[in-house]
């Protein structure tokens, strides 16, 4: 295949990653913004293999079909709710191609580049299995938290940024006596630097609290991006580079946007903790002696029909129930009312940016009655009920009251504010960070305990039940 016509394909190709991630900016165009990065890969597969030897094809066609059946049907398997950790492991793939593909250009036996371009190779080799080590492990760090397999409290060691320090610097001097060695001799150094790497992607991330594991997530993809591009750079891939570009400044952009909106620093996510104490823990203030009220399904129905605003609150619970296709009908029942309903996103809900807003737009919920945290925040005062449902730490008033309390600082949703707020959950539990939340033993604060989906159902029945006696 000319080299030409290959160039302008991988330009093609870069051109409809550009418009997939201009199409996922907003929920309406997300599924073209899919359809254009769904076509800009099959056309850089498609390409890539174009250019191999034909020899090369009994190799690559065993394995394209072997992982895209492992795709497919991952794909169909993995609920919504388990997304955010899929999403995790994904990354560490790349992370782990990185590192393989840093490998084999090293140990290639065609290597033939000498002087300026050996050296530059070499960085290239060195720098990208550094980075790729590092979005390995703290990918599977990350999958294990989102899991469940590990606490979701930050691992706070002493001296651990002094560690991760002494981890960069001892790589650098690894690489310096990398760089340069005949006969592949640096092979001792890479390996030391591999393993060191891997251990700061797991100390970095066992180092970042539960609350802020939407962020790591979004970072992760970052550096997945980066080992792309790092790859691309070690196989002379434009395309690579570029797509992992594209990826990387992406995910770093995004994660700035989350830190600004969860006012956190930006450096504590990227190095892990920084800046963070060991000791701080929830003051136990007098919220904690209090009791929270309860009511049931019946009751809170009633609550929904005589309220002329509502605003409901999704949260992780949500997700799990799968409750938001009952949800949407108690939407429908109301709006048919004359009621005013609206649902308020928190930036972090769930367990991935965009988390709800896919589930909401899964069951058909317009998008111009979802909002986000800054055009939603200033109407609760004027909101008679609000339902919050499996939302724990992003409804936290903690977060705005207690100095002393892991997430504070971070903007939350200020539902306490409404006339009468409804927390459906399963208990009192604690929420994914591990804080205690006062808005359980508020005035106006009423608890609707059980299942989400059961109670969302139960709740649908008594207003079906009033609408048909009112017809």
């Amino acid at each position: 295949m000319p080299l030409t016509l290959i160039t302008v394909a991988y330009l093609f190709a870069g051109i409809l990653f550009i418009l997939s991630l201009s199409g996922l900016a907003t929920q309406a165009t997300a599924k073209r913004g899919n359809t254009y990065g769904i076509l800009g890969m099959s056309l850089a597969i498609a390409v890539t293999a174009l250019h191999l030897k034909a020899e090369g094809f009994t190799v690559l066609v065993p394995v394209v079909v072997l992982g895209g059946i492992i795709g497919a049907t991952l794909a169909a398997r993995v609920a919504m709710t388990s997304m955010p950790e899929l999403v995790a492991i994904l990354h560490s793939f790349v992370g782990a191609a990185a590192v393989l593909v840093g490998f084999a250009s090293y140990l290639d036996p065609n290597y033939d580049l000498a002087g300026a371009e050996g050296v530059i190779h070499e960085v290239e080799v060195f720098v990208g299995i550094f980075i790729g080590a590092v979005t390995f492990t703290g990918s599977v760090v990350a999958f294990g938290k989102l899991r469940g397999s590990f606490s979701s409290k930050p691992l706070l060691l002493p001296g651990r940024h002094v560690a991760n320090l002494a981890i960069v610097g001892t790589s650098i001097w690894l690489c310096v006596g990398f760089i340069g060695q005949p006969d592949h001799g640096g092979l001792q150094n890479l390996m030391i630097m591999t393993g060191l790497a891997g251990i700061l992607g797991v100390h970095l991330v066992m180092a970042i609290g539960g609350a802020d594991m939407p962020v790591v997530v979004s970072m992760l993809n970052s550096y997945s991006g980066w080992a792309a591009s790092a790859a691309g750079f070690m196989l002379s891939n434009d395309l690579l580079i570029i797509t992992g570009a594209l990826v990387g400044s992406s995910g770093a952009i995004l994660s700035y946007i989350m830190c600004a909106a969860m006012n956190r620093s930006f450096a504590s996510v990227i190095f892990g903790g920084f800046g963070a104490t060991s000791g701080s823990a929830p003051a136990a203030g007098a919220a904690a002696q209090d009791e929270a009220t309860s009511v049931g399904a019946l009751e809170t129905a009633q609550i929904l029909k005589e309220s002329s605003s509502v605003v409901i609150v999704p949260g992780y619970g949500m997700a799990v129930a799968q409750a938001q296709y009952p949800l949407y009908e108690i939407v429908k029942l109301l709006r048919q009312r004359g009621t005013k309903v609206r649902f308020a996103i928190h930036p972090v809900a769930g367990r991935l940016p965009g988390h709800m807003n896919v589930l909401l737009a899964e069951a058909k919920v317009p998008y111009d009655i979802v909002l986000e945290m800054d055009e939603i925040n200033d109407d609760f005062s004027d909101t008679d009920t609000v339902l919050v449902i499996g939302a724990n730490d992003i409804v936290n008033p903690g977060a705005m009251e207690d100095p002393s309390s892991p997430i504070y600082g971070m903007p939350v949703l200020e539902c306490w504010k409404a006339k009468t707020t409804i927390v459906m959950k399963r208990s009192m539990a604690s929420g994914y960070a591990g804080v205690d939340n006062p808005l359980f033993y508020k005035e106006n604060t009423d608890m609707l305990f059980g299942d989400a989906r059961k109670n969302i159902e139960a709740i649908l029945g008594a207003l079906r039940g009033s609408a048909a006696e009112a017809a």
